[in-house]
């Protein structure tokens, strides 16, 4: 009778034990189906947003922009009379002047040529340029060798610069930020580091201002990469980006 009960005791045991197991394994599946399908979206949601930058930034650029220089072409070639309405000639054409500069910038900031022309190296250097900050912050750009073109992945990583560029000035009182490249066989490895006050990343996370890691995060995670920060108040701030070329 004891062995009897015995073995039930093991079947059931065992049969709970297969039961909780294939919960687990359910869930786990579960799990990474998830997390798939929420990076599927959140890819397809970044693709679709850079897709109409794109096209926003090439319909300023071929479009409203000649319209514009012509307008103020023909504005030009009025010749009136009284002085006033002269005045207001020239007045008008400065308008269109300030309002093709800030278009050019609009269309620059939504897709910068240079990224398509020059590659990823040329074109965050251009963007620091574009910034004039230098007086406020030093920025080098610089490579360890070589690094092969890759327009997809590019453009993703762009946009991690300029993020971490941007949180640099606005919060790192920082006088110096180093962005540096290395291409090895199978992947992109980034070093980004400044001399400022750092922050606690922790806590940056918690409140808005980690929205910009949110940012860079859900980039990386894009490229299948990974980024790990490492900052201090009073110690500067540090971002490893590790980046699979396939």
């Amino acid at each position: 009778m004891e062995e009897r009960i015995f073995y039930i005791t093991v079947f059931l045991s065992s049969l709970l034990g297969v039961i909780i197991a294939f919960f687990i394994t359910s869930i786990i599946r579960y799990h990474r189906r998830y997390v798939r399908m929420q990076r599927e979206r959140i890819t397809a949601e970044v693709r679709l947003l850079e897709n109409e930058r794109k096209r926003i930034a090439g319909d300023l650029h071929d479009s409203l922009g000649p319209l514009l220089s012509s307008v103020k072409l023909k504005i030009s070639s009025v010749e009136v009379p009284d002085a006033e309405d002269r005045k207001v000639i020239q007045q008008s054409a400065k308008h269109i002047d300030e309002i093709i500069s800030s278009m050019r910038q609009i269309s620059y900031d939504l897709l910068p040529i240079a990224l398509e022309r020059k590659g990823l190296i040329e074109a965050v250097r251009d963007f620091v340029r574009h910034l004039g900050r230098e007086d406020q912050l030093e920025v080098s750009v610089y490579t360890m060798n070589d690094v092969n073109p890759h327009p997809e992945q590019d453009i993703h990583l762009y946009r991690i610069l300029q993020e971490i560029i941007h949180n640099t000035l606005k919060h790192a009182n920082a006088s110096r930020l180093d962005i540096g490249f290395r291409q090895e066989a199978n992947e992109l490895l980034l070093l980004v580091q400044d001399n400022g006050q750092g922050f606690s990343v922790e806590k940056a996370r918690e409140h808005s201002r980690g929205l910009g890691l949110k940012s860079l995060e859900t980039r990386t995670d894009i490229l299948k990469g990974s980024i790990h920060i490492r900052s201090a108040v009073g110690e500067g701030t540090r971002y490893y980006i590790r980046i699979p070329r396939t």
